[in-house]
Parts: C-alpha cells; sequence; structure tokens
C-alpha cells in the first residue's frame, strides 16, 4: 500500500496542483482536508474538484465554533493586536488548522502533511508549529520550498495541471491573494504591493462598505457580556460565532474594521496588506469599554503588557507552547468581573460610546465628582504627593549641593 500524505486543501490553484504534483514525486495517495473556518462560498464544489484532481478522498472539517471559543475569544479578552492594527485574522486560524491536520493524519495513519504555504509567509511558520508541537514523528512537504518544485506562477500551475488533464476553473488574471475565515478577510497583491498606492476600495472590500459609502444615519447596538465572554446583540441571546456573524453585518454596513497596514513578518520582510475585520473591530471595542469600568490600573497595566506578547506570540504561530498557556492562564483570570452591558453608536467607521454599565463597576460617581466624599479628603492627596515625589525632590536637592546645572530649567 502507498504511503498517505495529508494536504491542507482550499481549493485554490495552488493547493489543486499540488495534488498530481505530490502523486508523481512522491508516489503518495493523497487525501485532501479542507478546514471550514467560515470561508462560506468558497468550499462550493471542493470535493468534486480534489477527487477529479487525483486525491483519494476529501475531509471537510467545520472547526467555527471550536475556532471562535477557544482560539479568537481569547485573543479578544487579552486585546491581542499586533503592530497596533492586525487583530490576528489569520494568524489565529492556523494553530487550530494544524491540530485538525494532525488529527486527520492520526484518523488515516498518515506520514506526512502537506502545504500550498509560500516560503516567504508566516503561514509555513505557523503550520509546521503547530505540527512539530502536536506530531513530531510527521514528516512535513511545503510544495513551495520542495526542490522538485518547479511552478513559479499562476500560468505555470495552469499549464501543469493542464497537462495533467486537469479542467480548472482558474484563469491566469492576477487579482487579489486573500484569505478568508469568519473573522476577517485579508487581502494582499495588485495596488497593494506598491505602499505609495491607494487601495481601490470599490474593487477590493468584500465583507462591507468604505466608510464614504456608508449609510448617513448611525445605529444604536447594544451587547451584553458574562465573564469576559459576548452573550448578546441588541437584546437576542446567540452563541460566539452567531454574534460575530452578526456583529460583521452591521460592522460590514457601517464600514467598520477597514485597516491599511504595512507590517513586519516573521521572516524579516515587510508586507502590505488590507484587512476587514467589522465584527472583530466591534467585539474588540465593546468589550475594553467594559473593562474600563471593571478592571483596577494596575491590572490593566500588566495586562497590556500581556496582550501585546499574547499577539506576537499567536502571530509567530507558537500557540501550542508553555508561554502562551501561561499568558492565556493569565488574561483568563482578568476576566472573572468582566460582565455588564455596553451600548454604542456605528457611524461611518466609527463605533461611538453610548453607555457601559456592570455590576462589578470600579467607578464611583463621588469619588470621581468635584464634590468631597467620605472616602476621599483633598488634603490627603499633599501627604501623597509628597512621597510620591520624594525621590525626585532628592535628587534636584542633591544636584543643587554639587553645583550641576539642571538640565530640565
Amino acid at each position: 500500500m502507498k504511503e498517505k500524505v495529508i494536504l491542507a486543501y482550499s481549493g485554490g490553484l495552488d493547493t489543486t496542483a499540488i495534488i498530481p504534483w505530490l502523486k508523481e514525486n512522491y508516489d503518495y495517495e493523497v487525501i485532501c482536508c479542507c478546514i471550514d473556518c467560515g470561508q462560506e462560498e468558497e468550499l462550493d464544489g471542493l470535493e468534486e474538484r480534489a477527487i477529479s484532481c487525483g486525491a483519494s478522498k476529501l475531509y471537510i472539517v467545520d472547526i467555527i465554533d471550536e475556532f471562535c471559543e477557544d482560539y479568537i475569544m481569547p485573543c479578544v479578552q487579552a486585546n491581542a493586536v499586533y503592530e497596533n492594527k492586525y487583530l490576528l485574522g489569520t494568524s489565529m486560524a492556523r494553530p487550530l488548522i494544524g491540530k485538525k491536520l494532525v488529527e486527520i493524519a492520526r484518523k488515516e495513519g498518515a506520514t506526512a502533511i502537506c502545504h500550498g504555504a509560500t516560503g516567504k509567509g508566516n503561514d509555513q511558520i505557523r503550520f509546521e508549529l503547530a505540527i512539530k508541537a502536536l506530531a513530531p514523528d510527521l514528516k512535513i512537504i511545503a510544495a513551495w520550498r520542495d526542490d522538485k518544485w518547479t511552478m513559479d506562477s499562476r500560468e505555470s500551475e495552469i499549464a501543469y495541471c493542464k497537462a495533467h488533464g486537469i479542467d480548472l476553473p482558474f484563469s491566469a488574471d492576477s487579482s487579489y491573494s486573500r484569505d478568508r475565515n469568519i473573522w476577517h478577510i485579508s487581502h494582499e497583491g495588485l495596488e497593494l504591493e506598491d505602499p505609495a498606492c491607494e487601495p481601490n476600495y470599490d474593487h477590493l472590500l468584500v465583507l462591507g462598505v468604505s466608510p464614504e459609502k456608508a449609510p448617513e444615519e448611525g445605529e444604536y447596538v447594544t451587547m451584553t457580556f458574562e465573564k469576559g465572554v459576548p452573550t448578546s446583540v441588541n437584546g437576542k441571546k446567540m452563541k460566539v460565532s452567531d454574534i460575530i456573524r452578526e456583529l460583521n453585518r452591521l460592522g460590514g454596513k457601517h464600514g467598520i474594521g477597514i485597516i491599511d497596514i504595512v507590517e513586519n513578518r516573521v521572516v524579516g520582510m515587510k508586507s502590505r496588506g488590507v484587512y476587514e475585520t467589522p465584527g472583530g473591530t466591534i467585539l474588540m471595542e465593546a468589550h475594553q469599554q467594559l473593562e474600563e469600568l471593571v478592571l483596577d490600573r494596575a491590572t490593566m497595566e500588566v495586562k497590556k503588557d500581556m496582550g501585546n506578547k499574547l499577539a506576537q506570540i499567536v502571530y509567530e504561530g507558537k500557540w501550542y507552547t508553555p508561554l502562551c498557556d501561561a499568558v492565556r492562564a493569565f488574561v483568563t483570570s482578568t476576566q472573572e468581573y468582566v460582565t455588564g452591558e455596553v451600548k454604542f453608536k456605528l457611524y461611518k467607521g466609527n463605533i461611538i460610546k453610548a453607555g457601559t454599565t456592570s455590576p462589578y463597576s470600579l467607578y464611583s460617581e463621588s469619588l470621581a465628582s468635584f464634590t468631597t466624599g467620605d472616602l476621599y479628603d483633598h488634603h490627603d492627596a499633599a501627604g501623597f504627593i509628597t512621597l510620591f515625589g520624594l525621590p525626585l525632590k532628592v535628587r534636584a536637592m542633591r544636584m543643587q549641593e554639587i553645583g550641576e546645572k539642571n538640565k530640565y530649567e
């Protein structure tokens, strides 16, 4: 019997060409595995295409709820944002895809896993770190890095498939390189390859409209959270995946969550892309608004650092590591009292606060007002400032004694 290889299959041109390439160069039985993260219509017709190209079977594995609850929400709760803009839509999905590929490989008794990520991108790292962490014995085949891979363009891949009797619904026309799941869609290529060019949003956007084309009238939205997890939108209770879908609809309508970023890839180069994350942008903002009421200053300070650290960990594909576990454990502990209701207005790309409440709010109107109350005596601040500023005063006095000029004067 031939050895089996599990191919991470999207149905696109690259992974379609990889099927006959694997059979020709490695003599494997090719088993395709498509992981459904919320690509929607992109999954149509995949089984017929995979089988017609030479695969022995196709698995389509629905991971949407697991993705939303166990991968997206920890990042939302941490406010994990890479380089202040990127909400990690592709990054969060890759470890779970890797995990499912390993599960199928074990079920089928496969000896290898193959992916079609290029040698310039981040995804090769994310897929392979997940596989190494979960199945160090499995062989990994990265087609684009393989010496046997001679194709270097869409035209050459199409020609290769035609030479192997495969008719494809693909053209050689250039288009954006996209990655879509329930959380976002990314766009790279065409005019985006030149940072001097403005994105052609009319041609590019998939999930919504630009702020200029959003409705002239704003729309109020109310959300509830329990222990950092969203539970309802506008009074309707829903599971997390359905909440994200509803927020995607609302956010797309109002031009929310469109970012244009030049980011630093793990492999060392800069890349420019446009990300649409309408629902995710709303969810993260709503969650942060609630945390403003509930978390104390010291916890928020450390949590900010942990959020940045988790963003880096996830971006680099290090989900299955002790460090990721530790950071996530810290974040989880901070969510115990992140419960309440958040109201905001969506208007032409903006999320405008309209009121936040929580039974665990640390905001005290009597303390925050200018009226002196029982808990706060203005005179107490004098002693605090004396001690808080003591190191500065001692240093300034010492500099005077030795005749050093104060550089701040």
